[in-house]
């Protein structure tokens, strides 16, 4: 297998690690990295799922169907080739169809597990890719470098992605770790929540009471990275299931300013994107701030990340 070399910045899909504090100086690869969509020339959506090595049955139906949901949808699954969700993520995006990626904690020719061999073959044969910061025969000193490999691997993965979801930890998984690197570069940060009895779950729970999104079906990851979707959903009022009189009642529930009102009729009809609106009505950012986090609170609006919002219809 010919194994690739570049540097990051000069390649299409790698160059949004320039988000990252660290930036790698070099990546090596085998198999295909995806290109920019020919009809818009736009970056394909990525998502990275993580979580624990010891995963559960419930950890394993999270991490399948979101995979496989999402990778038939067209986004590229990422993760980290390891035991446990991992290995689980890239399995379902395989069965869908899909792209997936690997990113190594090892050298780009030491596929770690080797029981997972097998799994990165496919992964290659189904346009996917194998990557590390790591060259051939890069091999770690001791045991504390191999372990600060594996997570400095995680900040990759979290640089390559639109959304990191965390699909089940503990309270100390390396996981968490790459939580932090996407909240570190901004993107948006999904993690499902679990038994609140399991040790597995606590790590998950502790990050949605921080303030991560929450996943409850493949539509609230869908929805975010695919924000089209909902507008083809809701493309005008009645197609929202609104006519003139329950939008007025929704109205006079939720809306106690003028801008208000208007912020919201605009969301009910189907504009998303915050930016849109702005210009639309001709109001300060500052004001369109003040006005959605108001009716976010009264849970007439829920954020989907990037400024774009929808309406919750009650």
């Amino acid at each position: 297998m010919k194994i690739n070399k570049l540097r990051p910045l000069e390649h299409n899909f790698t160059e949004v690690l320039k988000r990252l504090v660290l930036i790698p100086e070099t990546l090596y690869y085998y198999g295909k990295l995806p290109e920019n969509r020919v009809k818009n020339g736009s970056r394909p959506k990525c998502v990275a799922i993580v979580g624990s090595r010891k995963n559960t049955s419930y950890g394993k139906e999270v991490a399948y169907q979101v995979a496989y949901e999402a990778a038939k949808a067209g986004a590229v699954v990422i993760s980290g080739l390891a035991y446990g969700i991992d290995s689980i993520a890239h399995r379902g995006a395989l069965d869908a169809g899909g792209v997936t990626i690997a990113v190594l904690g090892t050298s780009i020719d030491q596929i770690y597990p080797v029981s997972h061999r097998g799994l990165a073959q496919e992964i290659i044969e189904n346009g996917g890719a194998i990557i590390s910061e790591y060259g051939p025969g890069e091999i770690p000193h001791s045991k504390g470098e191999m372990q600060s490999r594996f997570l400095a691997r995680n900040r990759i993965i979290a640089g390559l992605s639109d959304v990191t979801l965390i699909a089940e930890a503990a309270d100390r998984s390396g996981s968490l770790n790459t939580a932090s690197h996407t909240l570190d570069i901004g993107s948006d940060l999904m993690a499902a929540p679990g038994d609140i009895t399991r040790l597995t779950s606590r790590g998950c729970n502790k990050l949605l009471m921080q303030g991560a999104i929450p996943y409850t079906e493949p539509s609230d990851l869908l929805d975010l990275l695919f924000p089209e979707r909902l507008i083809k959903k809701k493309p005008g009022l009645h197609d929202a299931g609104l006519d003139d009189e329950l939008l007025q009642q929704l109205l006079e529930k939720y809306a106690e300013t003028e801008v208000e009102r208007q912020i919201l009729t605009e969301i009910l009809c189907g504009s998303q994107d915050g930016d849109h609106i702005i210009e639309q009505m001709g109001i300060s950012a500052s004001d369109f701030n003040q006005a959605v986090t108001m009716l976010e609170i009264k849970g007439a609006i829920k954020s989907l990340g990037a400024n774009n919002w929808m309406g919750v219809i009650r």
